[in-house]
């Protein structure tokens, strides 16, 4: 009675447009498709009157896209046959979402459309018994060997299928012969996992690559692998000469060749250099935004050796054919001229082995792909996108996507470090007074320091206190700073801080909380998490960290954080000009 009792909530639901109809056609999918073996009753009778009813109402477009849906399950018999027999989107989609053992694809089989039981040679894990069944039933596939890890049985069976005597047929393990490509053939397929996109067109690109690397040489694998330490005498790297791919309406990539994938996928191609892994050109950023074909679109590309480098992008925009509504790109990446293809460059450096920082930035990397997966899921849920959400469900999603913002943000923060400890990024110069900088951002942290009646005294500026360095630089280093030492501070207690000039230098001088002045220096610059949360957090790597940072900020832009007994001090190139005034700090 769970599920008539559900199923009779979703029946009772008013038919009020076409939002209502796409949610219950979700809800019948996810009920009907998970009632139990036998299960019969008026209710469940109902559902899949309304079922039919809201399948023609429903384009089949955005049914096969429900149906798609990784959270649905469909195990029920009658549900997979009747999906079975729409249109051929739906079919494929419901056959290939399908959750059954063995003995399921055996009942269901014979109820299946012709069309339909051709889609199942696309399945892995159907099976032998399956597999004969299909193989009885003239179901077999065309075109393209299979892979040539089977054993000697399946290349008799392909010898027999092409006419071929089975004493003609290669040897297990040996490269199928270029000739064969075109004969028609009919092979058990093995239970591997699927490394491409589920589908027809997914499975005709695996066997692509399965025929391609059985005729490679057996001396390297093409496998991507992270950089974990791996020493100069290892196997070595791969490096690509091309790539396809193809992104999302962001021009964040979602699909990449299978050698790639690992490496490229989540990578944002429409982003500036200093903005993320993939820096591309003004030209290529152009074009992006303006969804126009692009052709030897600029692109530099950090991470792995086997991906590093300088790029050129050929890709089109992708549009629906019924509302015209952009969908991404798909294209090629290719090397530019003049870039090294050796094995085991890593990208221009003659083989030698991947930085630590190289190293560090591809697994943040790796670790940020999944993360900004599930961060974009909890806002959908969160924000009810896709229909109505309970609100304890809401709830849950949004802290979900808080802690992920969070996480990310930590990312961020030591992914700057790496790259600023390694010479990959520099401080934006400019020209900037440190005097009005230092009083905006204490104003801002008032907002927690006045109720704890803490904070800080600035004292009356002298000298000149124009730096050069960008103003949004300066801000966000002067708020580490400060932010640091605010969240440090205890209630009452007000830290003194001073800005001068003079010598070439501008020098911004705080001194350090109590709590923080009894420590040295090894355990003040100590990254390590918070053992409890404040008001105002330091990171998420904490306060040591975050003061790291801001040294290494500094250094990149000629000065330097330095501790002077119980107080910190930031210096910073000054920068002199002949005519104005100063600006008043006190």
């Amino acid at each position: 009675m769970h599920y008539d009792d559900r199923l009779a909530t979703v029946l009772r639901q008013p038919h009020a447009g076409p939002t209502i109809a796409r949610v219950q056609y979700r809800q019948l999918l996810d009920l009907l498709g998970t009632l139990p073996r036998g299960a019969s009753s008026p209710t469940i009778e109902a559902g899949y009157r309304l079922l039919s009813q809201l399948s023609s109402a429903i384009p089949a477009n955005e049914r096969r896209a429900m149906i798609q849906d990784p959270a649905l399950r469909l195990r029920d018999l009658r549900l997979l046959a009747l999906l079975a027999e729409a249109e051929p989107p739906v079919a494929t989609a419901a056959i290939m979402a399908a959750q059954l053992g063995e003995q399921g694809w055996l009942e269901l089989v014979p109820a299946l459309p012709v069309r339909a039981r051709g889609i199942l040679r696309h399945r892995r894990g159907l099976g032998p018994k399956v597999e004969r069944l299909l193989e009885k039933l003239g179901i077999g596939d065309r075109g393209l060997p299979p892979s040539e890890a089977r054993g000697a049985e399946a290349q008799a069976a392909e010898a027999r299928a092409a006419k071929v005597p089975a004493e003609d047929a290669p040897a297990a393990g040996a490269p199928v012969p270029e000739a064969r490509i075109p004969v028609l053939v009919a092979v058990p397929r093995r239970d591997v996992p699927e490394p491409h996109p589920v589908g027809p067109i997914g499975a005709i690109v695996r066997r692509i690559e399965e025929f391609r690397k059985s005729r490679e040489p057996s001396g390297k694998s093409p496998a991507p692998r992270l950089p974990l330490g791996d020493n100069e005498n290892d196997a070595g790297w791969i490096v690509l000469r091309s790539v396809d791919f193809s992104t999302d309406t962001h021009g964040r990539v979602t699909w990449a060749d299978a050698a790639a994938a690992p490496m490229i996928v989540g990578m944002a191609l429409a982003s500036r250099p200093e903005d993320g892994a993939a820096g591309a050109s003004p030209s290529l950023l152009r074009a992006l935004r303006h969804r126009q074909p692009v052709t030897a679109g600029e692109l530099a590309i950090e991470g792995a050796p086997a991906i590093s480098g300088a790029w050129l992008a050929d890709a089109a925009p992708r549009f629906d054919e019924a509302s015209g509504r952009f969908l991404g790109y798909v294209g090629r990446l290719r090397r530019a001229p003049g870039q090294r293809h050796d094995e085991g460059d890593g990208g221009g450096d003659g083989g030698a082995a991947p930085s630590e920082a190289d190293a560090m930035r591809q697994i943040l990397h790796e670790l940020k792909t999944p993360l900004t997966a599930i961060q974009g899921g909890a806002e959908i849920i969160q924000q009810s996108l896709f229909g109505p959400v309970p609100h304890e469900y809401r709830a849950l999603a949004a802290t979900i996507a808080s802690d992920a913002a969070t996480i990310l943000a930590g990312f961020d923060e030591l992914e700057r470090l790496v790259k600023l400890d390694a010479g990959a990024i520099v401080p934006e110069p400019g020209e900037s007074d440190l005097g009005q900088v230092v009083t905006g951002v204490v104003a801002q942290l008032q907002a927690h320091t006045d109720p704890r009646n803490s904070g800080f005294a600035v004292a009356s500026a002298s000298g000149d206190l124009l730096v050069a360095l960008d103003r949004g630089e300066l801000e966000r280093m002067v708020w580490r700073f400060l932010a640091a030492l605010a969240g440090a501070a205890a209630p009452g207690e007000v830290l003194k801080l001073t800005c001068a000039g003079g010598g070439g230098a501008v020098r911004l001088s705080a001194r350090l909380p109590a709590a923080l002045a009894a420590l040295d220096d090894d355990a003040l610059f100590q990254a390590r998490a918070e053992g409890r949360q404040h008001a105002l957090s330091a990171g998420m790597f904490g306060l040591g960290f975050t003061l790291r940072l801001v040294a290494a900020e500094a250094l990149a832009a000629a000065g330097s954080l330095t501790r002077n007994d119980d107080g910190l001090e930031l210096t910073m190139p000054s920068l002199t000009r002949s005519t104005g005034g100063l600006s008043d700090t006190g």
